[in-house]
Parts: structure tokens; sequence; C-alpha cells
């Protein structure tokens, strides 16, 4: 059975990868979607039925980071899959549900692997000190450079082992690496901030209340705890594109924007450098009049669609264009808006009840939009 291995950075995806190459006894590739099209997935198909048709082994193909493959590419990998001629262990940081085709889904056992705990993160950097391939004994931590290791990882194995290793480097002496030298490899402060525990919670809660409270400084400093932490950049990006239109809104537009802008940016552009748009969008976001009555609108009309309160659509905003359309007075009675003094013409766009959902606040942009929306209103309703 093929699987898709699903888990935040450093939790073991490739490592598990290559051990179920070693213990199947099969034909091993490896791929990374970074760097890999569709031509080099073919062309493991192709090399994959040949060996099987020759009486070989079947092929393990591990294909790292998965998510960033396009349909079409994934899509190149369902005749092996389907065929047998390979076993597919993808791996992932995404969520495979928004990232993974359903074929490929359905046809593959998905294994969730949890952020590593602090025991965990110390059992690994213990043996790295202790393995022939690690330090072999040869070196040591204090208590207190161990911990700072702990708490700089954020539950990142990868981390660990990296950090660890340059720190090694920069020690002073050749046996015990202080918590200084572990300071100096992870080049950032040792900040307390657990990404799987209530930390993470609390400190995203609070950055996004500051914003949303208008405090710039305390938005900019939570920002920077995350920043330091190693929090994922995307993450706090996706938090101010959902501020920017649930508590901003029509407020200040130009907010949305500009967090969606700080997204690309950071996608574009990685860290350390992302953590400037970050700040950018945050101070201004935190600036920005803020209003909900986006969030207000949508979610009250939801309600409604829910709760089954829903007219027909009415005749002459139905379309219109396909043949018999007319017989049945479909788009009978329109009237073209651009055609009416204003732009705006008198006629219903709803049957029956037409409940008011949007309701503007008196702050920033939505302050200028009251008085035209009331005679928007007044010109719908033929007044």
């Amino acid at each position: 059975m093929s699987l898709i291995l699903w888990g935040p950075p450093g939790t073991g995806k490739t490592t598990l990868a290559h051990v179920i190459a070693q213990s199947s006894n099969r034909h091993f590739v490896e791929l990374s979607a970074v760097t890999a099209g569709v031509r080099d997935v073919r062309a493991v198909m192709e090399a994959a039925l040949a060996r099987v048709s020759d009486g070989g082994a079947a092929t393990l193909l591990f294909l790292d980071e998965i998510h960033r493959f396009t349909k079409a590419q994934q899509d190149a990998l369902l005749p092996g899959v389907e065929n047998g001629w390979v076993t597919l262990v993808a791996a992932t940081t995404e969520n495979p549900s928004f990232s993974v085709i359903t074929p490929l889904l359905s046809r593959s056992l998905l294994v969730t692997l949890r952020q590593l705990d602090d025991d965990d993160i110390g059992i690994v950097i213990d043996r790295a000190l202790a393995a022939p391939q690690g330090f072999a004994g040869t070196r040591s931590l204090s208590p207190e450079a161990r911990t700072a290791l702990i708490r700089l990882s954020s539950g990142d194995a990868r981390r660990a082992l990296t950090t660890l290793d340059s720190a090694a480097s920069v020690s002073s002496t050749e046996s015990e690496i202080s918590v200084t030298d572990i300071g100096v490899a992870s080049e950032s402060a040792l900040v307390r901030y657990d990404r799987n525990g209530d930390e993470h919670y609390d400190v995203i809660s609070a950055f996004i209340k500051s914003v949303r409270g208008s405090d710039v400084d305390a938005a900019i400093h939570y920002l920077a705890r995350m920043v330091e932490a190693g929090e994922d950049p995307r993450f706090i990006a996706r938090r101010l594109v959902i501020l920017a239109a649930e508590d901003i809104g029509v407020a200040d537009p130009s907010s949305l924007t500009i967090a969606v802008a700080a997204a690309d940016a950071v996608q574009f552009i990685g860290m350390p450098e992302g953590r400037i748009p970050l700040a950018e969008a945050t101070i201004h976001l935190a600036l920005a009049p803020k209003s909900n009555s986006v969030i207000r609108a949508i979610d009250a009309a939801i309600g409604d669609v829910r709760g089954g309160r829903m007219n027909p659509v009415p005749q002459h905003l139905r379309d219109g264009h396909y043949p018999g359309a007319s017989a049945l007075g479909h788009g009978s009675g329109y009237v073209y808006a651009h055609n009416a003094p204003g732009g705006v013409a008198a006629q219903a766009y709803r049957d029956g009840e037409a409940p008011v959902y949007f309701v503007p606040s008196s702050n920033g942009r939505e302050k200028e939009l009251t008085e035209r929306l009331e005679k928007i209103r007044s010109l719908l309703r033929g007044e």
C-alpha cells in the first residue's frame, strides 16, 4: 500500500521512508517535488514498469513535499500506483485533504506524524552525542545547554541536530558544549515557545488581539517572539489575512491587499527577510480602523441559508440566454443597471422578505459608505 506521511518538519518523514525502503527489499527512488517535474515522474514510472516486466523488484518511490506538485504532476503518478509498479511514499507538511488529489488519497494510507515533544527531542540529542555515527561520546552538553537546545528546537529533530552540530563547531572547548555555544549556533534568542503547546496558542492569541486592539507595539513584540522561536511564517501570514477581512474589512480595504501581499512575499523570499513584510503588514493592520461588519454580514446570511430562509430567484434575474428561457419569462423586465441614472436601477434583487445583512460601522471608510449605502437602498426600493 502507498503511504502519505503528513507532519511538521523534523518529525521523521524522510527517515521513515528510508526505513521502509531498507526493510522492503524494493528498488528505492527518491524525488523532491521542489525540483522534479512530470518528465521525471514519467521516467520513474517507465523504469519501474520495465523492471517489473523483466522480473525485477517493484519500485518504492519516495516523493518529498508532494504538496508542491500540481494536479497534472500528481496525475502522472497514478498509472504506476494503480498498477502496482510503484509503491508511493509521499511526505508533506500541508494538509493532504487540500494538497493531494483524491485518486491518490483514496489509494494511500494516510499516516499523521505529531510534533515531537521535549522528551523526544532529548532522546534524539542524547543519541547523537553517544552514537558512533554522531559524536561517539566525545562531546557533552551542560544541563542548561541541553534545556536550551530542546527549547529552541520547537519539536523539530532536524533543527536540534543541526544546531547541536553547529554548536560543537563553535564551542571554545573540546568537550562540554555550553548554553552560550547553543545561543551562538542558533543565532536567535533562547525563547520559550512550544509550537505544539499552550505557549503557541497564547502568543498567537495575544498577537491577534493586540492587532485587533490597535496596540501596534504589543503586536510587534508578539510577532518578534514568534519569529525568533521559529514559528512558520506562513501561519502568521494566514492569520493576518484572516484578521484583515474579519476585523477591518471595508473600514480599510487596503488592509486585505497588504496582508495578502505580505503572505505572497513570505512565500517568495522566505526567512529571515520575510520578517520585514510581516512586520509591515502587522503595523498597517494594527493602525487601521477596525470593523467586523463583513463577518457579521456573511454569517447572518449563512444563518438564513442554513435555516431554509431562501426565496426563489426573481424571474427577471434568471438566465435568459438558453433556448426556451424567454418563454418561461426568464430575464423579462430586467433593467440593465448601467442604463439607469447613477448606475442604480429601481428593481428587486430578492423576492419576499429582504433582510439587511451589511450594517457599516462609523469607523474609517465605512463611515463614508453609510450615506451612499442608504441612498442606494432607497433607489433600489424606488423611493
